[in-house]
C-alpha cells in the first residue's frame, strides 16, 4: 500500500469506528452523516482487504485485524496531532488542547477541583484523567499518549523525568464511634481488627504490608474494592478500618470518621510528577506541569 494513497481522514474513521463498533456512533463522534460513515467504512475495507466490522445478532464484531490494526492507528492520530498542534505559540486562553494526565481516584479527589478552578474561563482546553496500573503507565509515557503521570515509586528509563510534588504517610481510618477510638491504639489492637483494602493502591503493600510481614505478621483483609469511593460509607456502618494516605484522610473531612497513627514506623513517601524528556521544552507540557504543581503547593 503506497502512503500517497492514504487519506487521513480515513483512519480517523476507523479510529472511531473501532472504538465505537458501531456506524451511527462513530459518525457522531467525528461529525459526518451516516452515510458518509458507511463510505468511508467501505473504502477501508478495501484498502485493508478485510471486513474489519462484521454484523453480528448482538452488534458490529471487530475481525482479528481489525483488533490488529486499533492500538497502532490511535497511536499514529495522536502523534499526528502533535505534529501539527503548534506547541510555540502555545496559550492557555485560547488552546483547545487535550491533555492526558494519569492520576489514581486519590489524586484526582484531591487535585482536580483546584485545578479545574484554576483554568482560564475563556478556554477550551479539556483534561482527559486516567488511571493506569504502574507498568502501563510508564508505557504510556514512552509511548507519547498520556502527557504527565503523578504517581508514586514509578520503574522507569532514563527517558522518564521524575519530580516531587507531595509528601505523604500513611494512617489507619476508622468510624469515629469504633470501640478502639475510645482505647489506645497499640500494634496488638492493630492486628486484631478487620480491614478493608482497596485493590488498585499499592500503598498498602509497600508501607503497610511489607513491614507487618516483616515483623512475621498480616492483617485480616476482610473486604476489597476497586475505588475509594465506597469506602467511607463502609466505615461508617461496620467496625471495618482501612489504611490510606493522610491526604485522603484530611481531604474528607468527616466528622464521622478519625484518622489514627499507625502503631508502628511506617516511612512517609513522596507522590511524584513523570514525563518523558521529549517534552522538557515544550510549552504545552511545561505548563500543565506548573498547573500542576502550584496545584500541589496549595494543597
Amino acid at each position: 500500500m503506497s502512503l500517497r494513497s492514504v487519506d487521513l481522514n480515513l483512519l480517523v474513521a476507523l479510529d472511531a469506528l473501532l472504538s465505537e463498533r458501531h456506524v451511527t456512533r462513530a459518525a457522531e463522534r467525528v461529525g459526518l452523516s451516516q452515510p458518509a460513515m458507511s463510505n468511508a467504512l467501505g473504502r477501508l475495507r478495501g484498502m485493508f482487504d478485510d471486513e474489519l466490522l462484521v454484523r453480528t445478532a448482538t452488534g458490529m464484531r471487530a475481525t482479528p485485524r481489525a483488533i490488529e490494526l486499533a492500538e497502532p492507528v490511535r497511536q499514529l492520530l495522536r502523534q499526528v496531532e502533535r505534529v501539527l498542534e503548534s506547541d510555540a505559540g502555545f496559550d492557555p486562553e485560547s488552546s483547545e488542547r487535550a491533555f492526558s494526565i494519569r492520576m489514581s481516584d486519590i489524586l484526582a479527589f484531591l487535585i482536580l477541583p483546584p485545578l479545574m478552578a484554576r483554568k482560564p474561563a475563556a478556554s477550551r482546553m479539556a483534561y482527559n484523567i486516567l488511571h493506569l496500573p504502574p507498568a502501563d503507565t510508564v508505557e504510556a509515557l514512552e509511548r507519547d499518549e498520556i502527557d504527565v503521570a503523578i504517581s508514586m515509586g514509578l520503574d522507569h528509563s532514563t527517558s522518564i523525568r521524575a519530580e516531587k510534588v507531595l509528601s505523604d504517610r500513611m494512617v489507619c481510618v476508622m468510624r469515629s464511634s469504633h470501640p478502639v477510638a475510645r482505647r489506645p491504639f497499640t500494634f496488638k489492637a492493630f492486628l486484631a481488627q478487620e480491614y478493608v483494602k482497596q485493590s488498585m493502591s499499592p500503598t498498602d503493600m509497600r508501607f503497610v504490608d511489607s513491614v507487618l510481614t516483616g515483623r512475621g505478621h498480616k492483617r485480616r483483609i476482610t473486604l476489597t474494592v476497586p475505588h475509594w469511593l465506597v469506602v467511607p460509607h463502609v466505615l461508617k456502618k461496620t467496625d471495618l478500618l482501612i489504611v490510606m494516605p493522610g491526604r485522603l484522610a484530611a481531604a474528607l473531612n468527616d466528622d464521622e470518621l478519625l484518622a489514627r497513627d499507625l502503631p508502628f514506623d511506617s516511612a512517609p513517601f513522596d507522590w511524584m510528577m513523570y514525563w518523558h524528556r521529549r517534552h522538557d521544552q515544550g510549552n504545552a507540557n511545561c505548563w500543565l506541569r506548573d498547573e500542576l504543581r502550584q496545584v500541589c503547593a496549595t494543597l
